[in-house]
């Protein structure tokens, strides 16, 4: 995800770079000046960099825990977020649900860090979470992360017959 971010935000981080280098040097020159402002262009090319990588995070992820409750990290930690009431898939609302009160706060990075905050807080609730550690996506979405235990199918196998169940005698013979 992280390489992904960089490939598509490389190139408006470039360019954002242009924008505020001179300024950078100026500053860097003489501290004591009063700087040149930077350019408005600088401040959409940061929160079009924010609104790619919360659009990015949604296409791994909200697609990824509808299907299976799994991301790629989630299978190499083991882990896997189910609904409270069963193991059923979660499906894109609940998915969505989960994502949206945790990424759609990213964009808001560029607000004096108002977005990063909210995510702090968010993330770090599972703290006070005893019971079922929970953070707030997951209450919002009535989902748990869980353990997949090592060697285990993803879902649950299918309950299987005996083979008696057939025969009229119940198994007795």
């Amino acid at each position: 995800m992280l390489i992904l971010n960089v490939l598509v935000n490389g190139w408006l981080a470039y360019q954002w770079w242009l924008e505020v280098e001179p300024v950078f040097r100026a500053t860097m020159a003489d501290p004591f000046a009063t700087p040149d402002p930077v350019s408005a262009r600088s401040s959409y090319l940061i929160l079009t960099m924010l609104v790619v990588a919360t659009a990015l995070w949604f296409a791994y992820e909200v697609p990824a825990l509808a299907n299976s409750g799994q991301t790629l990290g989630k299978r190499l930690l083991q882990v896997k977020v189910v609904k409270l009431e069963n193991t059923d898939q979660l499906g894109f609302g609940r998915a969505f649900r989960r994502w949206a009160r945790l990424g759609m706060w990213t964009p808001l990075w560029s607000c004096y860090g108002l977005g990063f905050v909210a995510q702090l807080v968010d993330s770090g609730s599972v703290l006070f979470d005893q019971k079922l550690r929970q953070a707030l996506h997951d209450k919002s979405a009535a989902t748990v992360v869980v353990a997949v235990p090592p060697g285990r199918p993803e879902q649950p196998a299918q309950a299987t017959t005996p083979d008696h169940a057939d025969d009229s005698t119940g198994g007795k013979r």
